[in-house]
């Protein structure tokens, strides 16, 4: 496998037109909801604007903007850096994020959910998703309270229509203008469409396969009135044997091949988890149409490519893609995104599979295999389908693997990407021999030409 050459450079030249965007600093907006140090990021645009930069990506926070009082909204920041971006003739992706900031690899700030909520959380921790061992997770809020009025008399999906109502109304100007092109809408941890089965906080290391979130109240309460509709009340509980966060699928007797997961009780353990996951994308999407009626939305699908070469694709498991050697995970997410005209943005485009065996041979990793099944899954039922890389990147060798994702080639239907974000704007970014090898790359994405290396 050390002999295995890197693909020689294609000429992208002529190629269709893929909008390349740059994802904003966490802390661009601070805490009080105020834009920090507005002229420096201004210079900062119109070096990306300068290189062809199509646009900017930003989170908006759920826990700056509704933090101290249900329904009472602060949008003033993202009013003066909406207003920035759009001077510098940007245009803007805005992220609705439910989730806390920090925690990741990259975060390098705080940002928890709105004080009220935590309030809440400190009485009834159910409203957290929940490991087995009731260690509960406030990054996010369970979807088990999607329905349920224990957010001060409103259910999350409520909370959560409110919230992008209000920013709809509020930001009426862009929307109109042009200058917002897309919102995407955060579902879960870190703004993606998973299980958080994969915490830092308790103690996950790369490549672990993570552990089942489904032990709050609400989930169980849901779990059991699955296995009682099924009429098999015995099987309203999680898996026993799915080993812990740091587990390998040989370790556990759910995950290993040949392993329960593929017994009556766990294709229907597996098949309700994943179904709660699809229902609450499809929840949110509904109420995301009327709120957003007429722009674009999208969804982020992250990328769980560690044990994908084996049989139980178990990260993929816990982090609730059914996703085993014999059946399609995917499919299912891509066809309710299909009903709400979303598009899919999926993470990992840059990486190599033969990257991740000289450096964790033991996880059994497919990063590009990961990535050619979830772009098909959505372009074969129509979609558009957008990408981000999942670490930072600076080099040709990434940029050209992202560029073979984009525009693969000889595609008979000419399918490729319809836009690219790059995590993200940074001081080592904005470099000079950085930024012309990001240049480089853009102009790639956009079809012309450039000097190639022989």
């Amino acid at each position: 496998m050390d002999l295995i050459p890197r693909l020689p450079e294609r000429d992208f030249a002529g190629s269709p037109y893929v909008p390349v965007y740059v994802m904003l600093p966490l802390g661009v907006v601070n805490t009080y909801c105020e834009l920090v140090d507005p002229d420096s990021l201004m210079e900062q645009l119109k070096k990306l604007k300068s290189i062809g930069v199509d646009g900017v990506m930003v989170d908006c926070w759920w826990g700056i903007v509704e933090a101290h009082t249900p329904q009472q909204y602060n949008w003033k920041g993202y009013m003066h850096l909406f207003q920035v971006v759009r001077d510098a003739k940007l245009k803007l992706q805005v992220v609705i994020s439910f989730h806390e900031c920090g925690g990741k690899v990259g975060d390098d700030v705080c940002i928890p959910l709105p004080q009220w909520v935590a309030e809440i959380g400190r009485s009834n921790p159910n409203i957290y998703f929940t490991d087995s061992e009731g260690r509960c997770n406030p990054e996010c809020l369970s979807w088990g309270v999607d329905k349920e009025r224990v957010l001060l008399g409103r259910t999350a999906l409520e909370v959560y229509f409110d919230f992008m109502r209000s920013f709809r109304v509020e930001f009426d100007e862009f929307f109109e203008d042009g200058t917002i092109c897309e919102i995407e809408i955060g579902l879960g941890p870190y703004g993606e469409l998973r299980y958080p089965s994969y915490p830092v906080r308790h103690g996950w290391r790369y490549p672990g396969i993570g552990e089942f979130q489904c032990y709050d109240s609400f989930l169980q309460k849901s779990l059991k009135k699955a296995a009682d509709a099924r009429g098999h009340s015995v099987w309203a509980r999680g898996p026993h044997n799915a080993g812990s966060y740091n587990s390998q699928p040989r370790e556990t007797g759910f995950l290993c091949d040949g392993g329960e997961y593929n017994s009556q009780y766990g294709r229907f353990f597996l098949g309700w988890y994943s179904q709660v996951l699809v229902e609450h994308g499809d929840s949110v999407l509904f109420l995301a149409k009327l709120a957003f009626d007429g722009s674009s939305i999208a969804v982020k699908i992250s990328g769980i490519y560690w044990w994908y070469k084996t049989a139980s694709h178990a990260a993929e498991l816990t982090a609730g893609f059914y996703n085993p050697c014999n059946r399609d995970g995917y499919a299912p997410i891509a066809s309710m995104l299909k009903k709400h005209g979303a598009a899919l943005n999926f993470t990992c485009t840059e990486l190599h599979t033969l990257d991740h065996y000289e450096d964790f041979p033991e996880a059994m990793a497919d990063p590009e295999g990961l990535v050619w099944q979830v772009l098909n899954a959505a372009w074969d039922v129509g979609i558009p389908v957008a990408s981000e890389n999942a670490l930072p990147c600076y080099d040709r060798d990434s940029y050209n693997k992202i560029l073979e994702s984009a525009k693969p080639l000889n595609d008979p239907d000419g399918r490729h990407l319809s836009s690219f974000t790059y995590l993200r704007l940074s001081p080592v970014l904005m470099q000079n021999h950085n930024l012309l090898e990001f240049e480089r790359f853009v102009k790639q994405m956009h079809g012309e030409s450039v000097p190639m290396c022989r």
